[in-house]
């Protein structure tokens, strides 16, 4: 049996926030929509368009698998995120930039089961939350969510977790694809400056959520301690346009929502299940602006999604799109043809995930958002910039 390596990096950090576009957008969503329907919609994507939100266009490719499996960009040539990581980070009030984009697996392909080495580290860094304030940041590989692994079923994975002398407390990781106690938990919980190793099989086909599971559990997951793992079945995943790697997670801190600076964990806050920020991808504006993900009109899109939590269930929903294939709860991989059709919004339960793709028909900007829609006013929303040519058939704003 073959081997290989993946090698977890740490890109660079990225721009700044779009907190004011944000909340334009989601007023835009919650007002205008209601009261002119379809034209309404139209001049929220307009808006988009005119306000900075990050069009662009980007490279479609279908690249060769690697045995390497590099934790490459997604968006096949993209960042994870489909933003950019060369643009340089904006520093909040206090100087701290925002957390890089998390990495992302190359696609499997067609090869055969192999030996996979996985290094990862945890690690406790200050980071921009939103405009003015940060959050001391309990990360896998200093970004959140963690790296988005992947590997093939039949695979032989063996996973170092190092957990930094910088930290203060243990940590470890429970990856939900994992047949065997705790999901790996118990064999990797390190001290700081330490690290451990385990070995296990990839035995289920499907997307699944790792996270630190030392307790309490709720505590590390609410600091940003989660991700996925994609275990492709034989064969791989049928070829599409663009990847991208979303997940959805809760903040709780001490003290009214809005005040600047760094902020705390709140454990009362948590356990009364009373979030001030809703996430993608670990930050505020964090898929917005230059961020946003990336893809032109006829391209098929792919997204990963998951909810990390602790505590919350999501509801996924692209504003105007229908996902045209869905792996419910990430299952039934050995067979696409067995996925959801013609699906609205998917429901994602805390620590599960997802896989959702469509046809970009049209350009404009598309929202992405949990659709428990007050979400999206504590951060929950991201955007997705298509461009092309317009299509009148399949859609045209009229106006007086």
């Amino acid at each position: 049996m073959a081997s290989t390596t993946q090698n977890v990096g740490t890109p660079v950090s990225i721009g700044p926030s779009w907190k004011q576009l944000l909340l334009f957008q989601t007023s835009l969503l919650l007002v205008i929509s209601l009261l002119f329907g379809v034209l309404a919609y139209g001049v929220m994507a307009r808006a988009a368009n005119n306000g900075g939100g990050g069009a662009g266009s980007g490279t479609s490719t279908s690249p060769t698998p690697s045995m390497n499996m590099p934790l490459a960009g997604g968006g096949y040539g993209e960042p994870a995120h489909g933003g950019s990581a060369a643009t340089p980070s904006a520093a909040s009030a206090n100087g701290v930039a925002r957390l890089a984009a998390p990495q992302m697996g190359a696609p499997i392909g067609q090869r055969g089961p192999t030996n996979v080495k996985i290094e990862l580290e945890t690690t406790e860094i200050e980071g921009l939350l939103d405009d003015g304030i940060t959050y001391t940041y309990w990360t896998f590989n200093n970004t959140v969510p963690g790296p988005m692994l992947r590997v093939r079923v039949g695979d032989q994975v063996e996973l170092t977790l190092k957990n930094s002398g910088k930290s203060t407390v243990a940590h470890n990781i429970d990856l939900h694809a994992v047949n065997g106690p705790g999901g790996g938990a118990e064999a990797s919980t390190v001290a700081p400056g330490e690290s451990k190793t385990f070995r296990f099989q990839a035995m289920n086909p499907g997307v699944f959520v790792y996270h630190c599971a030392v307790a309490p559990v709720a505590h590390h997951i609410a600091n940003g301690m989660y991700g996925l793992i994609v275990v492709e079945p034989e064969g791989g995943l049928p070829k599409v346009d663009r990847e991208f790697y979303v997940v959805q997670g809760e903040m709780y801190v001490e003290g009214p929502r809005a005040t600047k600076g760094l902020r705390t964990f709140s454990m009362e806050k948590m356990l009364a299940e009373q979030p001030d920020f809703v996430v993608f991808n670990g930050a505020v504006g964090s898929l917005l602006g230059d961020r946003a993900l990336k893809a032109n009109v006829g391209e098929t899109v792919r997204i990963f999604f998951g909810v990390g939590g602790p505590n919350l269930t999501s509801s996924f929903h692209v504003i105007g799109e229908i996902f045209d294939r869905v792996a419910t709860e990430g299952g039934n991989f050995n067979d696409p043809s067995k996925w959801a059709t013609n699906v609205q919004s998917t429901g994602v339960p805390t620590g599960g995930a997802t896989v959702v793709e469509f046809k970009v028909d049209v350009p404009g900007t598309y929202m992405l958002v949990d659709h428990s829609l007050g979400r999206a006013m504590k951060g929950g929303a991201g955007f997705l910039v298509v461009t092309g040519p317009e299509d009148h058939n399949v859609f045209q704003p009229v106006f007086p």
